[in-house]
């Protein structure tokens, strides 16, 4: 059994991962500020700490035991860190790098860091993009990403801590938190099925790549297991769907699932927004045998079940 601690454990991504680890038979523990929140139907430990606030001791705490670190603890969203990055940089990295100087005090270990696809590329000039393209990003929270990136592979490269990078599409479902505007399809099906209007900023044409979440959880869980074939060079995987959706379909795919037209508020367009990203998620299927089984329609119709039933406990409890 692999002993695996999940940082930022509560958060949208973290939650999954860990009741996905857990299922699958593996030790799992999970650091934040929160404890994990309550299931009948499994049970997991919870390290708490104040991430922000941890020193050294605590990062030596958080990680202790740990076959593998999952790093998905990120104070920020991309308009977030635009409006302060100063906070973006010194709070995620400074996470960052205290894990890392864990892992090279105890001298074994890996990580497995959750990037993102989405922003650390910039403007494409490939599409879809590898994950040999040159990393431009055009906002705050992408440049601090990318860092992140830096210090796994300088650590992994001064000190032989064996990290892995997945950089994420547009992940979503339930459990998403939709105030923090973070995915148009959380946001805009959470919207819709509350009758408040949809906000689109530019002219709805806006190109992304999206990925359910319950296909996120297993290639995450691959990049955990996979063996460290080369020293020098460190593994990263794009994950995603691999397919091209605009924001204008993504309504209509809403409107299909509900059986009825959304009203839409028209904003102005975003400078930190890109035209167009989607990934090429070859290596990840050549190298972890894993590809997404869940399309975007099937998932809309999904997520629609998943909160009508969350809705439904609340109102029963």
């Amino acid at each position: 059994m692999t002993s695996h601690v999940v940082v930022g454990g509560c958060g949208f991504l973290g939650r999954h991962l860990a009741r996905g680890l857990k299922q699958s038979g593996e030790d799992v523990a999970v650091v934040d500020i929160c404890p994990f929140p309550a299931e009948s139907t499994i049970s997991i430990q919870t390290r708490r700490f104040d991430i922000l606030e941890a020193s050294t001791p605590d990062f030596d705490a958080m990680i202790d035991g740990a076959d593998v670190v999952h790093h998905y603890a990120w104070t920020t969203l991309p308009a977030s860190a635009n409006a302060d990055p100063f906070a973006d940089a010194r709070d995620n990295l400074r996470i960052t790098i205290g894990l890392l100087d864990a892992l090279k005090r105890r001298g074994k270990g890996r990580m497995v860091f959750a990037s993102s696809g989405g922003t650390v590329y910039g403007k494409l000039r490939t599409i879809p993009v590898p994950e040999d393209h040159h990393l431009q990003p055009i906002t705050a929270y992408g440049v601090s990403k990318v860092a992140a990136e830096n210090y796994l592979r300088l650590y992994r490269h001064l000190h032989g801590v064996d990290s892995r990078v997945v950089r994420i599409s547009n992940p979503y479902g339930a459990g998403q938190n939709p105030s923090r505007q973070q995915g148009a399809v959380t946001t805009f099906v959470h919207r819709a099925m509350h009758r408040v209007p949809i906000e689109i900023w530019g002219d709805g044409e806006t190109v992304r790549d999206y990925i359910h979440v319950m296909d996120v959880v297993p290639a995450l869980i691959a990049a955990s297991r996979m063996p460290s074939a080369d020293e020098l060079e460190m593994p990263i995987f794009n994950v995603g769907s691999g397919q091209r959706y605009t924001l204008r379909e993504i309504v209509k795919l809403v409107e299909a699932a509900l059986g009825e037209s959304l009203e839409i508020n028209w904003k102005p367009t975003r400078p930190f927004d890109v035209p167009i990203s989607v990934l090429d998620i070859g290596r990840a299927k050549r190298e972890l045998n894993w590809a997404p089984e869940i399309d975007l329609q099937a998932g809309i119709l999904r997520m629609i079940q998943d909160l009508s039933i969350d809705e439904h406990r609340q109102y029963s409890s």
